[in-house]
């Protein structure tokens, strides 16, 4: 039931993908995967992006391109900003990409924004176009794209208005390669629309699928693939990650 509700989630909700090749597509582990299309996706951000990881990581090996999840729990931000744990969290971000930039060599740099990006408007300025820079020097495509929305509890709470102020410098600092999933979430971490697990803030299967399936619409788009059709992979072993049954999820 589970898995017949992953796949009618992530096609229902408005997201089908272009369906060109799908049906000799396949994601990683059930069949023959399409052939190579050369994109090599870095995938950056906290503990709610990498919830989405597994799930993201199935939609694009099954169209072909190949990924690294490089997110990190309880960190992941590229904002040192003035707090000691985003300082030191933010500098093993910065150092982990160097080494991801010359083992993965990844073609697309994606950057969801995360839940320790605090500092000033400045600072966040800053550090995404550090972050651009970087990728352009890399010969990488960067796409930044906002968080889900989130429930704010006491130990985001000081930080909201950073959080809030994220995502106009996110677009700031780079035109054109920022995505505002909120189309696909909604604003309201509360609503059935934002589809997040029982403690408010990171996504189950379902939620996962879903953004798997925007997600890869908008990359396909920008970096020139055809995503798969969710048939190809939203049933897969990823629906199993150990991530989801620490989350609660059914």
């Amino acid at each position: 039931m589970r898995s017949t509700n992953l796949l009618i989630l992530a096609v229902a909700a408005g997201l089908t993908l272009a369906g060109c090749g799908a049906a000799t597509t396949t994601s990683s582990g059930t069949g023959t995967p399409r052939a190579a299309t050369g994109v090599r996706v870095l995938w950056m951000g906290d503990s709610i992006a990498g919830a989405q990881a597994p799930a993201l990581e199935a939609a694009l090996q099954a169209a072909g391109v190949a990924f690294k999840n490089a997110t990190s729990a309880g960190g992941g931000n590229v904002v040192a900003g003035d707090h000691e744990v985003t300082a030191m969290a933010a500098k093993e971000t910065w150092k982990t990409l160097k080494d991801n930039l010359a083992s993965f060599r990844p073609t697309v740099i994606a950057y969801q924004i995360t839940t320790y990006d605090w500092g000033t408007p400045r600072q966040q300025l800053s550090a995404y176009q550090k972050l651009s820079r970087t990728a352009e020097d890399a010969g990488a495509e960067l796409v930044l794209v906002s968080a889900p929305p989130f429930k704010i509890d006491d130990f985001f709470k000081p930080h909201e208005n950073a959080i809030k102020s994220a995502p106009a410098m996110a677009a700031k600092a780079a035109p054109g390669r920022y995505l505002d999933a909120s189309a696909l979430w909604g604003s309201d971490y509360a609503a059935t629309k934002a589809q997040r697990a029982k403690d408010g803030i990171h996504s189950c299967q379902q939620g996962s699928a879903a953004f798997a399936t925007w997600f890869a619409k908008q990359l396909g788009e920008r970096a020139g693939f055809t995503p798969a059709a969710p048939a190809a992979w939203a049933t897969g072993p990823w629906t199993g990650d150990e991530r989801f049954a620490k989350l609660g999820c059914g």
